[in-house]
């Protein structure tokens, strides 16, 4: 049950000050729907780099470990959590009236699959359909979240 999805949203600023934003994870807890706070392993930035996110849902609280899989700047910041299990990226480009025009993204590999076996067992595809729908939802309130910090420079 691998899945694969994406929204896009025109922000009010270039893409190089869209990327400088997006790419300081550790300040992602401003606009993600799960994710509170982030910070560096190291001192290390761009592809290799690796960062902790500390995250809570209703249910659960949790951490996780990523590694920074692309870090092309004003076009694209993308991490593994895992790292291996699932990906998460944004793409930007500059939109035809002005503006960035952002994309959010998840796509989850066939390995995604194997580790929830082992985690969840019989519950696997359950746990799988949980995180899907979070990113359903989560994807266009990031978005619009983003859209707020930009608007409010």
């Amino acid at each position: 049950m691998t899945y694969e999805m994406q929204d896009s949203i025109v922000v009010p600023s270039t893409p190089d000050e869209v990327y400088a934003l997006i790419s300081d994870v550790t300040r992602t807890g401003e606009w993600s729907q799960q994710c509170l706070r982030c910070e560096w392993d190291s001192e290390q930035r761009g592809v290799g780099a690796r960062f902790t996110g500390f995250n809570r849902t209703p249910e659960r609280e949790w951490q996780t470990t990523s590694e920074v899989i692309a870090a092309t700047p004003g076009e694209h910041f993308a991490w593994s959590v895992g790292p291996g299990r699932a990906q998460w990226g944004y793409r930007l480009r500059p939109a035809a009236g002005g503006g960035t025009e952002l994309t959010e993204y998840t796509l989850t590999p066939p390995y995604f699959e194997e580790v929830f076996a082992e985690r969840y067992g019989d519950r696997a595809e359950e746990e799988i359909a949980v995180r899907q729908r979070a990113a359903r939802t989560g994807i266009p309130a990031t978005l619009a979240a983003i859209r707020e910090v930009l608007a409010s420079r």
